[in-house]
């Protein structure tokens, strides 16, 4: 009896336990989050999966509309209406709701993404291989990775610039190893996707789509659209100007108060979650596949960053968190003297954002008082630090 037990048992169990990392590659990333969400004991390892597959999950979700829609093009100005997909040869009809109900979406799985991680205290000695070429997104939804959907295709621009079009084909995907300060960082991440959904939640762009496309097709009708002045694009979708159309009646609308006092919740939350991050990143003192380095490791990405990154980082984030609370003040363009904008009553007290006011002064007046005015010396030293990889890599740093 003993030995019948005993080969039972090595049957059920696997000779081998497929890794994390592995277990997307072969099942993606809603089952692996399934799993993984159903652990009776979870490991510290297990909750940061779980809130990295969810995180990922979330950008899948928001790719799998766009796709459905139609919506391929990279006109967007926010996150996932950017990253890169190939065009869908059968997409539904589109509706301009589709826009907020993907902001919706994805404020609720970013959430969600965060709670695993909360459990994870910064002294934990955990650590995530994963390789970045087992990730992959399900962009057509039929349950199979097909071309196109690694992840490194679709991040790999964001993530890395010019360097990604400069890069040797042949170069393999990283290996990373996460560990505890890498969960700040995946925190912070939510939080400032979080507010930047609530922003485009609160100043919900539907109704301007719904006009703005409406128009665009009467011209089509009446001969056709004009391509392009700012980079002669042209076709029968929207293009840059109606994008930008798009953006300016949607913030002349009044905006939702709770929304917006939610998203200068979050980008404080991250702004701590920053702060927590490069502290517990500080203490390392290894150099293992880091996701993002202290000055003394290298980063598993290839990406190099100078000596004394994260503190002209930190200083950066110092000013933000002052404009954001009030303690500073944002220059405004026709104001001399110690005065200047208070952006924590954009959120607190927020009104609808008129293009010409603004220009003017009279829709900055609401927001006008005198203070400490924000210094440019922080992100100049930042952009000088960075040569002409700032921007870039600030969507890196968060």
């Amino acid at each position: 009896m003993r030995i019948l037990t005993t080969v039972l048992l090595c049957l059920a169990t696997p000779l081998h336990a497929e890794t994390i990392s592995a277990e997307i590659g072969s099942k993606g990333l809603a089952a692996t989050a399934a799993r993984l969400a159903t652990l009776p004991a979870p490991t510290d390892t297990d909750r940061f999966a779980l809130g990295g597959v969810r995180f990922l999950g979330a950008v899948e979700a928001a790719l799998q509309l766009r796709y459905s829609a139609g919506m391929t093009d990279q006109t967007g100005m926010l996150p996932f209406l950017r990253l890169p997909l190939a065009d869908n040869p059968t997409p539904v009809p589109f509706q301009p709701a589709m826009i907020s109900d993907l902001f919706r979406s994805v404020d609720t799985k970013l959430a969600l993404a965060r709670e695993p991680l909360a459990a994870i205290p910064d002294s934990s000695d955990f650590t995530l291989d994963i390789n970045f070429a087992d990730l992959w997104f399900d962009i057509n939804a039929n349950q199979t990775r097909d071309q196109g959907e690694d992840a490194l295709d679709v991040l790999g621009p964001m993530l890395l610039g010019w360097q990604w079009d400069s890069r040797d084909p042949a170069t393999p995907a990283p290996l990373v190893k996460f560990d505890a300060a890498d969960a700040a960082w995946l925190s912070a991440y939510t939080h400032l996707l979080q507010g930047v959904s609530d922003v485009v939640l609160a100043y919900d762009p539907s109704e301007p789509i719904d006009r703005i496309r409406k128009t665009h097709e009467k011209m089509r009708s009446l001969g056709g659209v004009s391509p392009s002045f700012i980079t002669g694009a042209g076709g029968d979708g929207l293009d840059e100007l109606d994008v930008i159309a798009i953006v300016i009646a949607a913030l002349q609308q009044t905006p939702d108060a709770a929304r917006m006092t939610s998203a200068q919740a979050h980008f404080l939350s991250m702004i701590a979650d920053n702060r927590r991050f490069w502290d517990t990143v500080a203490q390392e003192t290894d150099n293992a596949a880091e996701w993002l380095p202290n000055d003394k490791q290298q980063s598993a990405l290839g990406v190099t960053l100078p000596p004394g990154t994260g503190a002209v980082w930190l200083s950066v984030l110092d000013d933000a968190e002052g404009l954001l609370k009030g303690t500073k003040l944002a220059p405004y363009w026709r104001q001399q003297g110690a005065a200047g904008v208070n952006i924590a009553k954009v959120f607190t007290d927020p009104r609808p954002a008129d293009l010409a006011g603004w220009i003017q002064g009279w829709a900055a007046a609401p927001y006008l008082e005198t203070g400490t005015l924000v210094s440019a010396q922080n992100w100049s030293a930042f952009e000088q630090m960075m040569g002409g990889e700032a921007m870039m890599l600030s969507f890196y740093l968060n």
